[in-house]
């Protein structure tokens, strides 16, 4: 790293965990985000300040001003632009070193299997069931870890779906493709504004430990988050063996 580098990523080099080494990771990473809204607002502002070398972010939406309530990447100035557009206007603005290339299209099955490949880690910040699933199949396909987290009214919930390891589970083996969830947007529901900075920002944290190398991922582990007492409960799961995303690449 150079000498702005060292002074800009200080806090985090003095950090016995983390240091040069966990720090030049996160610099050389790639970090893949898919949705540039409430959650993946604060995604990309720690991503990009904590200096992940490249982020691609993903959103087909443009900012609206019912957003500006609880996405803060973006301003009202930036009303009617593309999320993506602006969410990288935010990342360079606290971190020009971080290389963001931003995608206005819908996270597909195409469009994932190009882009998870290349990536270290991904970041489910999408708030539909339906691209749950297509992006963890994905991160299946292609042995990537999945950082996902969900927020509407006043719960949450985030985990790490990381199929690389032979007792964890993807999301599919807790949340069946199948089921067909109903789905829940903040449209209808509303969404406590701090919440999707709780959640979005513990899926910031997990994928920095996850590209530095450090400490231990939720991965196999659920927790869940009452906005009304800021109470955690916390779910271990294991692998469904008859899962049809990931049972096919079970790691023996």
């Amino acid at each position: 790293m150079n000498d702005d580098q060292l002074l800009r990523y200080s806090r985090h080099i003095l950090l016995d965990d983390l240091g040069v080494e966990g720090q030049q990771r996160i610099v050389a990473g790639h970090a893949l985000v898919i949705g540039a809204g409430g959650l993946g607002s604060p995604v990309l502002l720690y991503l990009g300040s904590a200096g992940v070398g490249t982020i691609t972010v993903v959103d087909h939406d443009t900012v609206d001003r019912t957003n500006l309530q609880r996405q803060i990447a973006h301003t009202d100035a930036r009303v009617g632009e593309p999320k993506v557009s602006s969410a990288a206007q935010a990342v360079s603005a606290l971190n020009p070193e971080v290389r963001v290339r931003a995608l206005q299209q819908r996270a597909d099955a195409a469009l994932l299997d190009e882009l998870v490949p290349a990536a270290d880690v991904v970041l489910d910040c999408s708030d539909n069931f339906a691209t749950r699933q297509a992006v963890n199949a994905a991160c299946v396909r292609h042995r990537r870890p999945l950082v996902s987290g969900a927020a509407i009214g006043l719960d949450g919930q985030v985990s790490v779906w990381d199929s690389r390891g032979a007792a964890h589970p993807c999301y599919a083996c807790v949340f069946p493709p199948e089921a067909e969830a109903p789905e829940v947007r903040c449209a209808t529901m509303g969404v406590f504004a701090p919440l999707v900075g709780i959640i979005g920002t513990m899926q910031a944290a997990e994928a920095l430990k996850l590209l530095a190398g450090f400490g231990t991922s939720l991965a196999g582990r659920l927790q869940m988050l009452d906005g009304r007492d800021l109470s955690w409960t916390e779910i271990r799961m294991g692998r469904d063996l008859a899962c049809p995303v990931c049972a096919a690449v079970r790691t023996v």
